[in-house]
């Protein structure tokens, strides 16, 4: 395998977005060492690889870090052109539609999404809720756009936009029992949710996804923290 001692990766368990970055890892079928990061005594490693914002994921490759996840995908599919299937299209426009939808998910998916979680009263939650749905209705537009009928966002492979929406799907399943909502509901958004299944069950994917259950613990103990401090 490609990667090897040149690659290490700064990351924590539970980040969408250093998940990201294995998913990329794993089906361009390199490989790295994985050092987990602990957020709160952070590693004199991750503080001078990251010095702008202090956090994960980060790549070292020859001992150079790339930070930021979305930032990271596209170094990975330069870095190692030729080594296993491209993340991005070659079209230049096609590439930018990509780059949109990426840019969709992190800035209007994911805002929705906490703010549905972690709102600070019961009417911003419900505000983020809503929002949520409706960012989810719009990507499985964009699915069926993009997709042209084809399995994935990258048409008959998996391609920079699965990716990107590819790191959520462990908080996805574990959100339906932390906040008792499914935000790809096969009624709702039928291509979206088949999506979620055939992207998790591939084979490069699923064992480098987290374990669902230990992410709901991981929720309920940061919402507990949350109400403590609400409470004080």
């Amino acid at each position: 395998m490609a990667g090897g001692d040149d690659l290490k990766l700064l990351g924590m368990w539970a980040s969408p977005f250093v998940l990201r970055v294995k998913l990329a890892l794993s089906l361009k079928g390199l490989s790295y060492e994985y050092v987990e990061e602990d957020l709160r005594n952070k590693s004199e490693l991750l503080l001078k690889s990251n010095p702008v914002h202090n956090k994960v994921p980060v790549l070292i490759h020859d001992g150079k870090p790339v930070c930021e996840s979305s930032v990271i995908l596209q170094y990975i599919d330069e870095a190692f052109a030729g080594t296993g299937p491209p993340l991005l299209p070659a079209d230049p426009y096609e590439r930018a539609i990509a780059r949109f939808w990426a840019a969709y998910i992190d800035d209007k998916m994911l805002a929705a999404w906490t703010q549905a979680s972690r709102g600070k009263t019961e009417e911003d939650r419900a505000e983020g809720m809503k929002q949520s749905l409706a960012t989810v209705e719009t990507l499985e537009g964009a699915l069926r756009d993009c997709g042209k009928g084809k399995p994935f966002f990258g048409g008959d492979n998996v391609g920079y936009v699965d990716v990107v929406l590819g790191g959520m799907l462990g908080w996805v399943r574990a959100n339906e029992e932390l906040q008792g909502a499914k935000p790809f509901d096969p009624e709702r958004t039928p291509l979206l949710a088949a999506w979620a299944d055939r992207f998790w069950s591939l084979e490069a994917v699923e064992p480098v996804m987290p374990d669902v259950s230990r992410l709901i613990e991981f929720g309920k103990a940061r919402q507990a923290a949350a109400a403590a401090g609400a409470g004080n």
